[in-house]
């Protein structure tokens, strides 16, 4: 098939930008129930103790809230933590100082009210850095079982591992920690790009 659906992801991980790699045509899901403990809302970095887990907080909803009316909660400073962070994580990678000017923004600029808005952007801005062409789109309604497309909305989950995914293989690369707690593979993108810039391809195999 030439079409993917895919949930809407908060700095997705690598698995989720190969599939960018492998179809020609990407479908964002929008009107799902949104479902608690997955990536819509957070990614893993590599922190200097492991892995670590940034997760924007959301206002809390219905269970019957869909993913595109999820908003995000600000009644803490979450965006200069995630930074701080992320800046902790990443100075010292080759690519940092790169790529820096292109996220800071996201954390100290415009807030976004809802969830997918603040997703698309960072998506959108992902995609112009890695020059990835894959046509975006998003879904206008739900469907349980779609036909004519390859449904991966439940695949790309921090519950699973991603190792059953069968399309998928990462090379170990550069990790600024690495020494410390071995390589960790399929982290957010941004791991992948801070420390390999525009080699960060030959890392992804779809």
């Amino acid at each position: 098939m030439s079409s993917v659906l895919l949930p809407s992801c908060y700095l997705p991980p690598v698995q989720y930008i190969s599939k960018l790699l492998l179809y020609p045509k990407a479908v964002i899901e929008l009107y799902e129930h949104y479902p608690k403990q997955t990536y819509r809302n957070r990614c893993n970095i590599y922190g200097a103790n492991g892995k670590l887990t940034l997760s924007v907080p959301l206002q809390h909803k219905s269970e019957r809230t869909t993913t595109k009316d999820t908003r995000i909660c600000y009644e803490t400073d979450w965006r200069k933590l995630h930074w701080r962070s992320i800046e902790s994580a990443y100075r010292s990678s080759p690519y940092f100082e790169f790529y820096e000017d292109d996220f800071a923004g996201f954390y100290s600029g415009k807030q976004f009210d809802f969830l997918t808005d603040l997703n698309e952007a960072l998506l959108n801005k992902l995609v112009e850095l890695m020059k990835i062409k894959t046509e975006i789109t998003y879904t206008g309604s739900y469907e349980k079982t779609p036909e004519g497309i390859d449904d991966m909305r439940k695949l790309i989950t921090p519950k699973d591992d991603f190792q059953r995914d069968k399309n998928f293989h990462i090379n170990p690369y550069y990790q600024v920690f690495g020494n410390k707690a071995g390589f960790l593979p399929n982290l957010s993108v941004i791991d992948l790009l801070f420390n390999e810039g525009k080699g960060w391809k030959d890392v992804v195999a779809p």
